[in-house]
């Protein structure tokens, strides 16, 4: 899936201390902001059109396809003209 770059303002002494914190952790913001964006579009965007979107892109989906329903099976026909007695309680 072709990525597409993100461009927004952000304060920049706030974003220094982020980067400071982040890397102590052994993280960084990009690795943030991608998780972030993952978690979103997860929250936002309905699972059947995610699997849209991974099946177009050629991606696996990530629920397995739903099973086939068991064919339900005949019930015996009484001959026409017979039917069964009714039991009788004693």
């Amino acid at each position: 899936m072709n990525k597409v770059p993100l461009t927004f303002s952000f304060e920049e002494d706030k974003l220094e201390a982020m980067e400071v914190f982040l890397k102590k952790e052994g993280s960084s913001i990009q690795k943030k902001m991608e998780e972030t964006l993952k978690k979103l579009y997860e929250e936002v965007v309905p699972e059947p059109v995610r699997e849209f979107v991974d099946a177009k892109a050629g991606g696996k989906p990530k629920r397995p396809a739903p099973s086939p329903k068991p064919k339900p099976t005949p019930k015996a026909k009484s001959e026409p003209g017979k039917e069964a007695a009714p039991h009788e309680l004693s």
